[in-house]
């Protein structure tokens, strides 16, 4: 029986049961499922996922919603989850499997160009930035409220499919913390939803060279020990060590040399003359 158009309530334990056998006939269709699994008591453990974390929690309109996705995505109700441009989409188990659409605004060219400018020259590579060793000039530039990278209120969008008249529902922000729980392990996701590219934080000519520093130290180290391999010998610096010839290989040398200089070269007439034969002498009568 049902009231209001509400379902009856399903214990978690079916849900998840009935869920599970959706999702694999998915899987048989093609659909790639990529669901949120919540392993630590936290929902999100690193930088980036507790950043997006405090940022939807500081809207005042999502507060009175935001505990009961808490408990949904801890439980493993938010079967599905994806992360395209400028779109989150999902699958939420609750007393039916309910879809989930979040729209979400680009950044704006101009904002992405201030925050590249502030950020200019203080991230020197891919690593530090996604897993989030930033300073703290850099995180307060990539977390403002109204102009760093995560969404403010009036650029989402929210749709679910349950019944529920709330514009966020509590499938809606099961998916929300769901999107933190992902950005722990893929942080490059959340450039991806606005519409631009991570790299271009990246302190270029920082990176550039430190690249060009390791590939010279590389070829040299390689040169050095092929050299080793061909030649079945220790490299080492010349000031350190000075080879030497012993004498007697020296006089050897030389002896051998002068000898070879003494001796004048055959020409062809001369060869040629070696061969005839002396006339024999007369008879005497």
């Amino acid at each position: 029986m049902s009231y209001f158009g509400w379902k009856p309530y399903v214990p978690v334990a079916k849900r998840r049961a009935n869920a599970l056998r959706k999702m694999e006939k998915l899987k048989k269709k093609g659909t790639s499922i990529q669901p949120i699994e919540i392993k630590a008591r936290k929902v999100a453990t690193t930088f980036w996922g507790k950043a997006w974390c405090d940022h939807i929690e500081s809207f005042s309109d999502y507060d009175n919603r935001l505990p009961r996705g808490r408990t949904y995505v801890r439980n493993g109700s938010v079967c599905h989850l994806a992360i395209e441009p400028g779109r989150i989409s999902a699958i939420v188990s609750g007393s039916s499997l309910y879809n989930i659409e979040i729209t979400i605004q680009p950044l704006s060219p101009e904002q992405w160009v201030g925050i590249k400018k502030k950020c200019s020259g203080q991230i020197g590579s891919l690593i530090e930035l996604l897993s989030g060793k930033l300073s703290d000039s850099v995180m307060s530039t990539v977390c403002h409220r109204q102009e760093g990278l995560f969404p403010t209120s009036k650029e989402i969008n929210l749709s679910c499919s349950c019944p529920d008249w709330a514009t966020m529902c509590k499938h809606v922000a099961a998916v929300l913390y769901g999107v933190a729980a992902r950005l722990d392990h893929e942080p490059h996701q959340l450039f991806l939803l606005r519409g631009v590219n991570h790299e271009e934080l990246v302190d270029v000519s920082a990176a550039i060279s430190d690249v060009t520093q390791k590939g010279k130290a590389k070829r040299k180290r390689i040169d050095d020990s092929s050299l080793a391999e061909v030649f079945g010998i220790d490299m080492e610096n010349k000031s350190e060590t000075e080879v030497k010839k012993p004498k007697s290989i020296q006089k050897k040398s030389s002896s051998h040399l002068s000898n070879k200089s003494k001796k004048k070269a055959i020409t062809p007439k001369q060869s040629a003359k070696t061969k005839r034969f002396k006339k024999p002498p007369r008879a005497k009568v």
